[in-house]
């Protein structure tokens, strides 16, 4: 792996803080074309945070239909994806 990493030049050094600086001063301009009279987003609904306490468990959740709707289990676990969210 050592082919991947060298020794980054002083003429090199310089080419990334032009690419970088350029990238910045970009992103700058582009910010600076957003409108900036939008609005807050406006929440219509009398509650915003769940009340602790005020809900119900539901009685038809069970362990059994957990496991039976999970596509990747062993005998106790449900066996999640790595990475596979696109992140």
């Amino acid at each position: 792996m050592d082919f991947l990493f060298h020794k980054v030049s002083e003429e090199e050094k310089g080419k990334i803080k032009e690419q970088a600086k350029n990238i910045i001063d970009d992103f700058s301009k582009k910010l600076s074309r957003i409108d900036k009279g939008m609005k807050e987003p406006v929440i219509e609904g009398k509650e915003f945070e769940r009340q602790e306490g005020k809900n119900k468990i539901d009685e038809s959740f069970s362990r059994k239909k957990m496991f039976d709707n999970a596509p990747n289990k062993t005998d106790d676990f449900i066996v999640g994806e790595k990475g596979g969210w696109g992140l």
